[in-house]
């Protein structure tokens, strides 16, 4: 790609931003959650624009909008058919805008507008109200029937080392950051599963599946129409498959099955 204007910064995550982007509109591949608009909104950038991952559940992929307007913050989403979730660079290139609040409106940011447009448009918007400390969760609800532990996390980023051979569902979509393979999840647990962000453009709410089967790690995603993404305990408590790799096929785990029947099936000693 050539080099970005001097008003722009590419993120692939939210969770990983660049280091100053203050005053700049960040672009960020990110599915676009309160959360992830929090992240952006606390460095001070001038306007957000992410991925809407389908929207789904509560309009779950769309609640950046609500945050940053209550701040005064231009934010906008691209739709996840017109670009895949988790590059930035795509989303940039190819993203297609879907929703914008108010304040982002205001600046000439409509529906259907090329994201590299919006971006433009959103360069000169004014400065904004700080957002309130917010946090994601992580909750251990129990035991399968094999004694893995039930970990309901509402972001992949906050797996650790005691989830290594357990059972994860995340609210993260499914699909792989920016190309680098090793973020599918950083411990090797006994199975993953997360939100399919509406599959979307070149299928990239799912990519992350035949990652983790090379990893060995079982996996599968939830439609994000029935769990809300973002959400960790949706996906277990909502979640119904959508998709998963053969590691979970083996398993039993099944198109159209229920996320809590599917964390049953999943034994101990995979890892």
């Amino acid at each position: 790609m050539d080099a970005l204007p001097s008003y722009l910064s590419l993120a692939p995550t939210a969770t990983k931003l660049p280091s100053n982007p203050a005053g700049r509109v960040v672009v960020c591949a990110s599915h676009g959650g309160a959360y992830a608009g929090y992240l952006v909104a606390r460095t001070t950038a001038a306007a957000v624009i992410l991925n809407d991952a389908g929207v789904g559940l509560g309009e779950a992929g769309i609640g950046v909008l609500s945050l940053c307007d209550a701040l005064g913050m231009p934010a906008a989403t691209v739709a996840h058919s017109s670009c895949r979730i988790g590059d930035a660079e795509d989303m940039y290139a190819r993203g297609l805008v879907s929703h914008a609040n108010p304040a982002a409106e205001a600046l000439g940011c409509v529906v259907s507008m090329p994201c590299a447009e919006a971006a433009l448009a959103l360069r000169n918007a004014p400065s904004h109200g700080a957002p309130a400390a917010y946090a994601e969760a992580r909750t251990i609800i129990g035991n399968n029937a094999a004694g893995l532990h039930i970990a309901c996390i509402d972001s992949v980023s906050l797996v650790n080392d005691t989830d290594h051979g357990q059972i994860v569902l995340s609210g993260s979509h499914g699909g792989v950051v920016a190309g680098q393979r090793a973020l599918a999840i950083r411990v090797h647990a006994g199975a993953a599963f997360y939100n399919d962000a509406g599959i979307g453009m070149d299928d990239a709410g799912v990519s992350r599946l035949p990652v983790l089967d090379e990893m060995g790690v079982a996996a599968a995603t939830v439609d994000s129409n029935l769990a809300r993404i973002g959400d960790g305990r949706s996906t277990y408590e909502d979640g119904i498959i959508s998709r998963c790799n053969t590691l979970a096929q083996a398993m039993g785990m099944r198109i159209g099955m229920p996320a809590r029947a599917a964390v049953e099936l999943v034994p101990a000693g995979m890892a």
